[in-house]
């Protein structure tokens, strides 16, 4: 255990990092900011727009793949229990990352909006095989927000219809729709979407190189241990599941009640609220499969353009969502049974044709 203290060093150097993005956007340290309504969203944005940087974000990701370094050196060097740790933890730092990201794809991570492409591009999408940032942002900012829930229309949903959680499939199949990207056709699915690259036109067949070169200098640099215990296994298996987890808790999939009227309204008959009084579970949720606003998906849905620091305050002055539910999978509201419960009794709905690579939130 003594030996681990250098790699447990590397690991609080990235997370100390990591802090400063946290310092900086808290609205603790403006004390105007509690002057100003803070839970309103003109009150959000104005502190937004004063805060947002271009170097704080820099500090952020690169605290985060420090922080995986350490963790790399815990799967060398700390036998099965320390690569059983760095599998892990080397899935929640993918998680961070996606969502990092994903407010890069949103334009609220740095100031310049081709910044926010680079950053994400190089620090996530291109190291960890995801779709170019542009085919992301199209998905996701275009097609998805405006669409969510809605069959024939939002890629998430049609995801989710491809994976087995749709009306005519038994309970089987949705069993093991909830655990695609730990089946063996999950497995495909996602060694599929790294592979996808391979059909982009000149040089973007280059990007299929990225994880390929990420596993190869993290084996060359820190040992084959740490290629394949915090990268390899955690982006193939791991990291996909905790992703896909987080897919089916950020929507009603499948009993949506329709409204028409502003985004709140409307993302309040569509989204739901886990922990909603947890402190604890919101909290291991925050810190692992739900991290960088994710909890909040429904004060995100509802106002896309705000950064994740202010969506709890954000959150706090919306009405809804009407479902709260306290669990996952056990309890009467559990996110899981309501869905399966919704799938009973829904009619079958229309599958759109198959895309080519994964659709990332």
């Amino acid at each position: 255990m003594a030996g681990l203290w250098p790699d447990m060093a590397v690991i609080a150097a990235g997370i100390a990092l990591r802090q400063t993005d946290r310092w900086w956007f808290g609205p603790a340290r403006d004390r105007p900011f509690h002057h100003r309504a803070p839970g309103s969203l003109r009150a959000v944005m104005s502190l937004q727009r004063e805060r947002l940087n271009d170097v704080t974000p820099l500090l952020l990701l690169l605290g985060q793949w420090l922080e995986l370094a350490g963790w790399c050196l815990v799967a060398a060097h700390g036998g099965p229990w320390g690569r059983a740790a760095a599998a892990l933890a080397g899935a929640v730092a993918f998680r961070r990352l996606q969502e990092i990201s994903h407010f890069a794809v949103h334009g609220v991570l740095a100031r310049g909006a081709r910044l926010n492409t680079l950053l994400a591009e190089v620090a996530v999408h291109v190291p960890l095989g995801f779709v170019p940032v542009p085919v992301r942002r199209r998905r996701h900012v275009r097609e998805h927000h405006p669409n969510a829930t809605v069959a024939g229309a939002d890629p998430n949903l049609a995801e989710l219809h491809r994976a087995g959680l749709r009306a005519e499939a038994g309970t089987l199949r949705r069993v093991l729709g909830m655990l695609r990207p730990l089946t063996p056709a999950g497995l495909s699915d996602t060694v599929r979407g790294l592979a996808a690259p391979l059909r982009l036109p000149g040089t973007g067949r280059l990007r299929v190189l990225g994880p390929v070169a990420a596993a190869t200098a993290m084996a060359l640099v820190l040992g084959w241990e740490a290629a394949v215990f915090a990268f390899l296994i955690p982006r193939l298996l791991l990291y996909p599941q905790l992703a896909w987890m987080s897919l089916l808790v950020e929507h009603r999939w499948f009993d949506p009640e329709p409204a028409v009227g502003p985004p709140v309204v409307v993302e309040a008959g569509r989204c739901l609220r886990l922990y909603p009084r947890n402190t604890l579970l919101s909290l291991v949720a925050r810190g692992t499969w739900l991290p960088y606003g994710d909890l909040y998906h429904f004060a995100h849905s509802a106002h896309p353009a705000v950064r994740w620091n202010y969506l709890p305050a954000l959150e706090r002055s919306l009405y809804g969502p009407g479902y709260r539910p306290h669990a996952l999978l056990l309890g009467e509201s559990a996110v899981l049974r309501r869905h399966c419960r919704a799938l009973s009794s829904a009619r079958p709905a229309v599958v759109p044709a198959e895309r080519t690579g994964p659709d990332i939130p």
